[in-house]
């Protein structure tokens, strides 16, 4: 098997790409990247025969369509903007394909993918992705569903990579449509910094206020339990205090909306001009506590009784004491991760379905879960009888 890895000298893409070398049966592993010098030096660190790159612009199509045939699978990489572009190339190029984003530009390469007999499965980090995996490990011990919520904490400096910096402020876009809930069979638009809630995280991290965000779970859970006849679906996410407090004034000050101002005689919008200098500051490099953290919580019934099944997950800290898990690496490994094992996965025929699919109609809970526990990654499960107030507490992936 072959894998080419899109955006493969990216900070998240890296740490997929190793974890492909470290755990995967691929016999040629290619970074592809427009940053030829960045993708040469990961190639060079991984000290690995198997790995090699190339150089790839996505707004050549047809160029990367033709560096990327006689590859079995795409392991997408790239930005949220570029998404749409990179998944053309890949079901044109006869691969299946996965992605760390799924905000949907992808479903527009959904015929090519079937007519090629080809799988794409967008949004698979840990949130969209592992998140979709525990709301569906505890609805499917469920006979209805009545509320899903999925939270997360990413602990992680606000500008550390130029992709990270676009999600932060394309999730608090104020005029950005996709920002919904599921409730009663509706999708309802909210704003940003919508229906506050306090979320129990483990420690390190704490208690969090978390807000509703556009992200992929609130759809792709409405269609995956539309026979349980689930009510409500709400996706909450955080990031560090301090940047919270940040995107909060830039939000309240209307900063959000990036609107064009002229200086020195040159147009920009003020948001970029912000971005740009987190990207270059110790302030938009550093945090003090680095991490992911998820917690979905599913209430539904079986056989009669309200139960609710609170899930979240733990890994390896961040404190040094792990090796190769250090500081921001806590973060990146997180998130690559999933998207590595995803990979492999589809590549070796574990996905059955062909076009482009949504996660749940893609994996398997419990295998997704075992293969991250082989890194070091687990999946709690705490199981409560809400009439009798009584819980139960297990291990999901075991």
């Amino acid at each position: 098997m072959k894998v080419l890895c899109l955006g493969g000298a990216g900070r998240i893409c890296r740490e997929s790409i190793l974890d492909l070398v470290q755990y995967s049966s691929f016999e040629k592993i290619t970074v592809a990247d427009f940053n030829e010098a960045e993708g040469r030096k990961i190639v060079e660190s991984l000290q690995d025969p198997r790995v090699d790159f190339i150089h790839i612009n996505v707004h050549d199509h047809e160029d990367t369509v033709n560096k990327m045939r006689g590859y079995d699978i795409v392991m997408d990489g790239t930005t949220i903007t570029l998404n749409g572009l990179s998944t053309a190339c890949i079901a044109e190029a006869g691969c299946h394909g996965v992605n760390l984003n799924g905000f949907g530009a992808e479903e527009a390469s959904d015929h090519i993918f079937k007519q090629n007999g080809k799988t794409c499965v967008p949004g698979f980090g840990m949130t969209p992705g592992v998140t979709q995996m525990m709301a569906m490990h505890a609805a499917n011990q469920l006979d209805r569903v009545e509320s899903v919520r999925v939270s997360h904490g990413a602990f992680r400096p606000i500008a550390f990579s130029r992709s990270i910096t676009e999600t932060t402020t394309y999730e608090y876009d104020p005029l950005l449509p996709g920002r919904v809930v599921f409730e009663n069979g509706e999708f309802i638009q909210v704003p940003p910094f919508a229906r506050p809630r306090e979320i129990q995280l483990p420690e390190p991290y704490g208690q969090t206020v978390q807000y509703i965000i556009p992200h992929a779970e609130t759809k792709t859970l409405a269609t995956a339990l539309a026979d349980k006849h689930v009510q409500l679906i709400e996706v909450r996410g955080t990031w560090p205090a301090k940047n919270m407090q940040l995107v909060r004034a830039l939000y309240d000050w209307g900063f959000m909306r990036n609107d064009k101002i002229n200086v020195n005689g040159k147009e920009i919008g003020i948001l970029d001009c912000i971005s740009e200098y987190l990207f270059h500051s110790t302030e938009g490099q550093e945090t003090e506590l680095y991490g992911y953290s998820l917690h979905v919580e599913v209430i539904g019934e079986k056989d009669g009784q309200r139960v609710q099944h609170v899930l979240y997950h733990t890994h390896p800290a961040s404190d040094g004491s792990v090796e190769g898990w250090e500081k921001l690496r806590a973060y990146t490994r997180n998130v690559g991760i999933p998207m590595a094992i995803a990979t492999e996965m589809i590549a070796k025929g574990m996905v059955k379905k062909t076009g482009v699919l949504i996660p749940e109609d893609a994996f398997d809970p419990a295998e997704v879960f075992a293969e991250l526990e082989k890194r070091g990654i687990y999946i709690h499960e705490e199981i409560t009888q809400l009439d009798a107030q009584t819980s139960e507490s297990v291990q999901a992936s075991r």
